[in-house]
């Protein structure tokens, strides 16, 4: 399919595989689009800045960037930079068009429904879209999907309104008749408000006069306070909605000076917010900001997992504003035809954007169209690399799954290093813009949104996968059965029952089943290397210490999500497998104890410590938290053994006190995920011993399941066997 990309100051049409429906998703073959001429246009002008003008208006990412050049090297943060300039980003957040499938859970909507979609992250100007279910809303049959298409435009005029609280009979000043102000003096006007609008462009305001506006302003006519003050008869205006856009502190001020006392203001638009108390203080007016479309814009639980509220408390959701413009706009009480300049379809996608940044569009809206696919044709959903080169001979082909910042910043660059060993097959990312640029940054043979193209492909030896944390078991054993060989992520499963299945595959399918290895790559590094030589021959059981200065994650993070599993299953699993790495041994019992935090900044299982017996004697200690510092080291391990200490500081030196054996250090850390790599290489096309025995992957993982249930706030058990 085709879909519109902002790279490097321009709006390009790149061909890429067609989404997946997912559970609450509905995917929708677009038939319009509505280009946003203010939000759109500025991400273009950002795109094309130079990376140091774009590091100077984003500080926080330039210390971000900083910060990594400073732990993980010149390298890895040039490929992150390298990787996200190359793979652009989609551009659009309102469509119309007719429903493809529906996903897991939605029973409202059915295949060939008329619908309108909204959202940045979803409604993208592209042939085929996944948008979750409280961002569609239906399109009755006699309504046109280009009107529709504005959906998302007409929700955000709407939502202004309703923070303004606009009553029958009021006077309302809308400043900048772009299309947000267009639609909102119409929706004004169905309000039963007398409506002023004010702009710098002349036509504006003729165009909104045709539709319904009383008064129209231009600064040529003479002073906007006089006239506002004039036509209220000195009252001034019961309230005001910016819908301009400009870096200027004057139009807020202006909007100020021409409320009435007790009136307010309503900020839709982007400008400069520099208050002066002495405009506003005196006649105690109220100052609103109007949210995008509606509640429930940026909730991750109200738009990702579809949880509404309750209409008896929050009467007017995104979801409802949208499905009330549209309702609007087919009774003919809003109309948007004469606000559309031009509809260009898609392949033509940069003239339309050129039209809108030569000039002031009037009318204001430029849509584009799509061409209709054939009934019953399937939705193409891999897109083959023209530039790659074939594999050579003896190289082991294997697909990426999940093209994330940490697959392309390491495990990607690393691949490309070990060329003699591994030729990139596929990309298989959830969004098809970021698997075909991933390909073609790397290039993989070809990009696919479907996981099971690559485990029907004979062309695939292995597949690393590197999606979230809920995926992994249900993925590897699918790779598995398909007779890849798998190297997935940690953690290899969040539950029991996922673990259980597989290590009943493995039971069952016999000598010659693929290779499993989890990605437990500290094990592989060469500092942990050097401590498992100094330890060997040890007389005596060992005591570890480990500690994590882990960070703080929010709270909703996906990272504490049913995605992620929390910090103990989704990373501590690490230091559970260094630990079996070490002893060698069986673990015989598991303790954990968690903080109960004192407020909800903090989640329990962030703040624990864990010990662990093994068979040998050893005695194991994980104390994680993210009540610590940043500028505090994150890792440090500390091994006493045979009248030894070895003190491991963040994958960057280690130190050995009480035997002559010498430490080691590097200027950057290494984790070993590289070593890994190689491992799983030679186990592959040499045979022999795993990387990582089963039994030891097994086993960091069940640890990592006995912790959580200790550490659980649903647990009151203190101890136990794993």
């Amino acid at each position: 399919m085709k879909q519109v990309l902002i790279k490097q100051g321009h709006a390009i049409v790149e061909k890429i595989p067609a989404p997946l429906s997912e559970p609450g998703t509905v995917l929708v073959q677009v038939y319009h689009s509505c280009i946003s001429t203010g939000t759109e246009m500025s991400g273009i002008e950002v795109s094309g800045l130079p990376l140091w003008k774009r590091i100077l208006q984003q500080p926080d990412n330039a210390k971000k960037g900083l910060k990594m050049l400073a732990t993980q090297g010149f390298a890895h943060t040039r490929n992150m930079i390298e990787g996200k300039l190359a793979t652009g980003h989609p551009t659009g957040y309102s469509a119309a068009g007719i429903v493809l499938e529906t996903g897991e859970g939605i029973e409202d909507l059915q295949p060939g429904d008329r619908v309108a979609c909204a959202g940045s992250q979803y409604a993208h100007h592209a042939e085929i879209i996944r948008v979750p279910r409280n961002l569609v809303v239906p399109v009755p049959g006699k309504l046109d999907l280009a009107a529709a298409s504005t959906v998302t435009l007409g929700a955000i005029a709407l939502q202004g309104v309703r923070r303004a609280q606009a009553a029958l009979g009021e006077t309302f000043v809308v400043i900048g008749l772009g299309v947000l102000g267009q639609l909102t003096a119409q929706l004004l006007k169905v309000n039963g408000c007398r409506v002023i609008g004010t702009d710098l462009n002349r036509e504006r305001i003729y165009l909104a006069q045709s539709l319904g506006l009383d008064i129209g302003i231009h600064p040529e006519d003479g002073s906007d306070l006089e006239h506002v003050a004039r036509l209220t008869g000195g009252l001034g205006a019961d309230g005001v909605i910016i819908t301009a856009a400009t870096s200027s502190d004057t139009l807020v001020s202006t909007a100020f000076q021409m409320c009435r006392k007790k009136g307010r203001v309503v900020l839709v638009g982007d400008v400069g917010l520099h208050l002066n108390r002495a405009d506003f203080y005196q006649k105690e007016l109220d100052f609103f900001i109007s949210c995008s479309y509606g509640p429930g814009r940026y909730d991750n639980n109200y738009e990702e997992k579809g949880l509404d509220y309750p209409v008896a408390y929050v009467r007017w959701t995104e979801n409802r504003n949208m499905a009330e413009y549209i309702r609007l706009l087919d009774e003919g009480k809003v109309k948007v035809a004469p606000l559309i300049a031009a509809t260009y379809p898609i392949d033509k996608a940069h003239a339309a954007y050129d039209e809108i940044r030569e000039g002031n569009n009037v009318p204001p809206i430029v849509l584009l169209s799509y061409p209709q696919r054939a009934e019953n044709a399937a939705p193409a959903r891999s897109v083959a690399n023209p530039a790659a080169r074939p594999a050579g001979p003896g190289r082991i082909r294997i697909a990426l799954v999940g093209a994330g910042n940490f697959a392309k910043g390491t495990h990607l660059p690393n691949l490309q290093a070990l060329s003699d060993c591994f030729h990139l097959q596929a990309v298989v990312s959830r969004t098809g813009h970021n698997a075909t640029a991933t390909a073609r940054q790397f290039g993989a043979n070809y990009a696919t949104t479907d996981y099971r193209q690559v485990l029907e492909d004979p062309a695939v030896d292995a597949v690393l996968i590197a999606t979230r944390h809920n995926l992994h078991a249900s993925m590897a054993l699918e790779a598995l059965k398909a007779g890849k060989h798998v190297l997935v992520e940690k953690p290899l499963a969040l539950t029991r029952e996922e673990l259980d299945m597989i290590k009943e595959y493995y039971a069952s399918a016999g000598g010659n089943a693929p290779l499993l290895l989890t990605g437990f790559n500290r094990r592989f590094s060469r500092y942990a290397r050097r401590i498992y030589e100094l330890i060997q021959g040890r007389s005596n059981p060992m005591i570890l210490n480990y500690r994590m200065n882990a960070g703080y994650i929010p709270p909703d993070h996906w990272v504490h999500t049913e995605e992620g599993g929390g910090r103990n299953r989704g990373e501590a699993c690490h230091i559970y497998d260094l630990f079996t790495y070490f002893t060698g041994s069986k673990v015989v019992k598991v303790n954990a104890q968690a903080i109960m935090p004192d407020t909800e900044y903090y989640k329990r299982n962030d703040n624990f410590v864990a010990n662990m017996t093994f068979t040998d004697g050893s005695v194991a200690t994980l104390t994680y938290t993210a009540l610590g510092s940043g500028e505090y080291p994150k890792e440090q391990l500390e091994v006493f053994v045979d009248g030894r200490v070895l003190v491991l500081n963040d994958y960057k030196r280690l130190e050995v006190f009480g035997a002559r054996g010498k430490g080691t250090s590097s200027m950057i850390m290494e984790k070993g995920q590289r070593d890994e790599l190689e491992a799983f290489a030679r186990a592959i096309q040499q045979g022999g011993d795993w990387p990582i025995p089963l039994w030891q992957q097994v086993q960091a993982t069940k640890i990592s399941l006995e912790v959580e249930r200790k550490i659980s706030p649903y647990s009151t058990s203190s101890g136990g066997k794993s």
